[in-house]
């Protein structure tokens, strides 16, 4: 259930227990309430009188001038404090009495009136309420008995307000932390995020969005191990766009780059989710493949790779050069990758001889 859904009594765990046993602790008894109620004819008389005497003297306090602000305020604040005096010699302090008196340290929070304001306050009262009765009680044993009922009253109200007082400072309390809280996680997002940009962005080639080559040799070490543990083939292959240098100096760096990008997203294309595509520098590609043999990384890039590049209305070829390693024996990272750049440079010559020839 949300906390506005509940009443003030319900908020602060209060019931007809509570009530009587606050009662207790003031030693609130029969005997005290009756004489309470024995004064209610020496309060009705003087009521009107008191509430004006109890604003005179509030509203000489800056503060509570200030808080009170104009006339229509102040109007409504002597009517309740009108009902607040009744209620102190009314003799019914059950569970709506009290729930009225929550209320009022609640609304004193809000607004702002601060504990020393409403202390001094309620010692204002208690000292008009005091004269209001030695004057018009003769009996001094009878005074005795109710100005001690009046200050048993009013200490068992002053604890209702300020438990309520102190309640909503702690809610406020917990609700600023919870906003610290969701912010700091927010943040803690946010770095986390930022950072995980950041590294994607120190381990990806810009212009073609392909892992760069400062990540190679430790991914592919990894790679060589965990297929070492497994016993499983990889497969490594080189590539080398054909007459990159002619197409710059004929075409103009631009449409290097568009080359870059057309090879680099054909590689994306026909790579498998588990591989990993690089750039290796300038014109050069490289990809790892883990549990793959030779026969099918030639299946994926000496013939689909192909295939698939041949989409692009430019006459682009590149040279490929593909090598297995393990299951049985391997080769470590920096020899894997000078034998896959060997059998590139062969299929180049190749190439060439080829060119020539005809």
């Amino acid at each position: 259930m949300k906390q506005t859904d509940q009443s003030l009594l319900e908020q602060m765990r209060i019931g007809e227990f509570e009530v009587e046993h606050r009662k207790r602790l003031f030693a609130l008894s029969e005997e005290d309430i009756t004489a309470l109620k024995s004064v209610r004819p020496i309060l009705d008389a003087n009521i009107d009188i008191l509430v004006s005497q109890f604003y005179e003297s509030q509203t000489n306090i800056p503060e509570i001038s200030l808080l009170i602000g104009d006339s229509d305020t102040l109007m409504r604040l002597r009517i309740a404090q009108r009902k607040y005096v009744v209620d102190l010699f009314s003799g019914f302090y059950d569970l709506e009495y009290v729930n009225n008196r929550l209320r009022i340290g609640l609304v004193h929070k809000r607004i702002g009136v601060e504990p020393k304001l409403y202390l001094s306050a309620i010692f204002t009262l208690k000292t008009l309420l005091n004269d209001m009765l030695k004057n018009a009680i003769s009996d001094t044993e009878h005074l005795t008995k109710v100005l001690l009922a009046l200050e048993k009253i009013l200490q068992f109200d002053v604890t209702l307000v300020f438990d309520t007082y102190i309640r909503s400072l702690l809610t406020e309390i917990e609700i600023s932390k919870e906003k610290s809280d969701q912010y700091a996680r927010d943040l803690e997002d946010k770095v986390r995020e930022r950072t995980a940009q950041l590294e994607r962005l120190s381990r990806t080639d810009p212009l073609t969005g392909l892992l760069n080559v400062r990540h190679l040799h430790d991914t592919l070490t990894g790679t060589l191990r965990a297929a070492q543990r497994r016993n499983e083939p990889i497969c490594f292959v080189y590539f080398d766009i054909n007459d990159f240098k002619h197409i710059n100096d004929t075409h103009g760096h631009m449409k290097g780059d568009e080359i870059l990008r057309a090879v680099s997203d054909t590689i994306k294309l026909v790579s498998r989710c588990e591989d990993s595509a690089f750039r290796y520098g300038g014109d050069e590609f490289c990809v790892i493949l883990p549990n793959c043999t030779e026969e099918h990384a030639k299946t994926i890039y000496s013939t689909r790779f192909a295939e698939e590049l041949k989409q692009y209305p430019e006459n682009v070829s590149v040279s490929i050069g593909i090598i297995q390693t393990g299951p049985e024996s391997f080769l470590d990272a920096d020899n894997l990758i000078q034998q896959a750049d060997h059998r590139m440079y062969v299929e180049k010559q190749k190439m060439k001889l080829t060119v020539v020839g005809k």
